[in-house]
This record gives structure tokens, sequence and C-alpha cells, in this order.
């Protein structure tokens, strides 16, 4: 099984993604992209796409990108990650794009661009965020 194949089968094996409804819509070596279509339980209070769910689908981007980037059987988990939440999340769609800036053995470090899907089409940048993903064997629960 090739690596993208592995994030492939760790992407589907994550049940908060498949809560939020998310799809991993494309997929490369160093890139990931997340889609989560806007239904009403992912909301806040005045209705937008609530911040958690966009920093999840930002560290799920980043972090998949940089699993494609280690070799067979590489695995991450997040060290750290910093959102900026640059407009409110009001769309019809959330679109995680997650690239790895500089790869490591140890350490990778990533950026992700949350956009929002607007009615007619265009996108709107929503939130950005810089992360920090370190290779890991986390022992099975």
């Amino acid at each position: 099984m090739s690596q993208l194949e592995r994030v492939r089968a760790a992407f589907a094996a994550q049940g908060f993604m498949r809560t939020l409804g998310a799809e991993l819509t494309a997929l490369a070596p160093g890139r990931c992209v997340i889609t989560c279509e806007f239904r009403a339980d992912l909301t806040q209070h005045h209705g937008l796409f609530h911040a958690g769910v966009l920093t999840t689908l930002a560290d799920n981007a980043c972090g998949f990108a940089a699993m494609s980037l280690l070799p067979d059987g590489g695995e991450v988990l997040s060290v750290e990650f910093k959102t900026s939440f640059l407009r409110p999340g009001a769309g019809t769609a959330a679109i995680a794009r997650g690239e790895v800036l500089k790869p490591g053995r140890t350490l990778s470090f990533c950026r992700a661009d949350v956009f929002m899907r607007q009615p007619d089409g265009s996108e709107t940048l929503a939130a950005t965020m810089l992360a920090t993903m370190m290779a890991a064997a986390p022992a099975p629960r």
C-alpha cells in the first residue's frame, strides 16, 4: 500500500471526520484538501460554521499533508498550531487546503487556509493555520 493510500485509510478511520461529514477531496505529496458541507448542527450561536469545525479541518489538512511525505507506515500527531480567523465562517461549505512548508524527519511545518464556498461558487478566505506536526507511532488503544 502506498503512503497516499495509507493517508486515505487513516482519514476514513477518523470517526470525528465522519461526524462532521468531512471528505478528503484532494491528496498529493505534501498537500491535502478537506471539504465539509454546511449543516446547521456545525454552527455556533450566530448560525456560522463553528470555529472548532474550521480549526479541526485545518488541523487535519496539515496533518495528512505531513503524513503523505513520511516513509511507509509513518504517522503524525499535532504538536502545536495557531489559527487566525480572518472572516466569519459563512458559506455553503468549508474547504481546508493544507500544505507542508518544510518537511522533516521528526517535525514538519505546515500551513492550511480555510475557504468558505459561497452560493455562487466563489470562495472567501476565512481562516489560516500554521501548524507543527510530529512523526510518531502512537500506541493503539
